[in-house]
């Protein structure tokens, strides 16, 4: 059958490999425990960052660049990459899903690109509907339920999901995060259903915009029960569920060995040393 574009190429995935990469071996069938496993073993076993970009590369969302740079080589990627593949996942297993676009706002009252992607995710026969979000950096562990005021706290992560009136009276979602200044608005979203080429769309702003934060520096980030790490420049900060954060600076030359040691993202010796220069390759 000629590929019309509607879907993720799931058939094409290796699998074993990719649950092989997020220490996954449970139970294959498409229930709401097996997403909750699957998610929660991508946000904490695949890390986000930009390095490729930075490095002078293109970004490419075909499943095979994806499987082979997240999954076989063992790097991160930032959101279209993470639910590209995570979509591809799901797809092959039997779950229904619709991929959805977000702004990211953190609060801003201004308007806001939609350059993030989440995921709208049903499993047969189960009446439920879940929010996905593998790809933001920062968690979820886990799907949260798709309902006004959905409230939840995931090993000590806080989470909350509100349905509001949009523009032209459509339905507008906001996921809230708590934090150490309380409850802030991470993006908003509705259900207008988008596909890979929109994924792609979005992932070439991103990727080359001068305008946007992912072509001037590197950033990555780490996801975990007990942390998050992120890595802004050269500005590294560490978070925990109770709020408590350190900060401090690092030396350009220092990122190679931290972003394999702390972020678990390897490079290979001749990334390394181009990323440890002292300002950014030219692009």
């Amino acid at each position: 059958m000629p590929d019309n574009g509607y879907g993720w190429k799931g058939a094409e995935l290796d699998l074993d490999a990719y649950l092989a990469r997020i220490g996954f071996d449970g139970d294959r069938a498409p229930t709401p425990a097996t997403l909750r496993a699957l998610h929660r073993g991508h946000t904490t076993s695949i890390p986000f960052e930009n390095l490729e970009i930075i490095l002078g590369r293109p970004i490419l969302l075909d499943l095979e660049t994806l499987q082979d740079k997240l999954v076989r080589r063992r790097r991160g990627g930032y959101c279209y990459e993470h639910t590209t593949l995570f979509a591809a996942v799901l797809e092959r297993l039997g779950f229904g899903l619709t991929a959805l676009s977000a702004r990211v706002t953190l609060g801003a009252d201004g308007i806001r690109p939609a350059t993030h992607a989440v995921l709208r995710v049903t499993a047969p026969g189960d009446d439920r509907v879940w929010l996905c979000d593998v790809g933001f950096g920062g968690g979820p562990l886990e799907p949260i339920e798709f309902a006004d005021g959905t409230e939840v706290v995931q090993d000590g992560w806080r989470f909350r999901l509100e349905r509001r009136t949009g523009a032209l009276d459509t339905g507008l979602w906001v996921l809230h995060q708590y934090g150490a200044e309380g409850w802030v608005d991470r993006h908003t979203f509705t259900l207008n259903p988008q596909y890979a080429l929109d994924y792609v769309v979005g992932s070439h702003y991103v990727s080359t915009s001068p305008r946007s934060p992912f072509t001037a520096r590197p950033f990555a980030q780490r996801f975990s029960a007990e942390v998050h790490h992120v890595l802004d420049g050269t500005t590294w900060t560490t978070t925990r569920p109770d709020g408590s954060a350190e900060t401090r600076e690092v030396e350009r030359s220092e990122l190679p060995k931290l972003l394999a040691e702390v972020f678990d993202v390897p490079l290979d010796p001749a990334d390394a040393e181009r990323l440890g220069q002292a300002s950014p390759p030219t692009r």
